[in-house]
């Protein structure tokens, strides 16, 4: 469960470190400075998504083959960046938007079917 928990807050920093520079209006910023300040928002997402992958991963004790382990993150990473599209973006998945992340969810079930190790 730790593993889990860390890696939806790895996300919450790493989808606003990606997205949040939407908000800002045409080029009220230079670009250098909105990738420097995703940079150190980011920071945060590594000192998180590290922990979770070696806490997880079979081979530290954890549950997970690192295959597995992606494709969690892939999963987690989704649903995080629905809420901040939705909520923060104010961007609605279209149905084909919503089919494709179904897809991938439908992968992340295949990945995980054998259970945990």
């Amino acid at each position: 469960m730790r593993t889990i928990v860390l890696l939806v807050l790895s996300n919450v920093f790493m989808t606003y470190a990606w997205y949040g520079h939407l908000k800002i209006k045409g080029d009220a910023k230079p670009l250098l400075l909105i990738i420097l300040t995703s940079w150190l928002i980011a920071l945060p997402e590594y000192c998180l998504a590290v922990p979770a992958n070696r806490i997880g991963h079979v081979e530290h004790g954890g549950s997970f083959t690192a295959p597995q382990l992606k494709v969690m993150q892939e999963g987690i990473s989704l649903l995080v960046f629905l809420g901040f599209s939705i909520v923060v973006l104010r961007e609605a998945p279209t149905w084909r938007d919503l089919v494709g992340m179904g897809l991938i969810f439908a992968g992340l079930v295949v990945a995980l079917s054998n259970g945990a190790k």
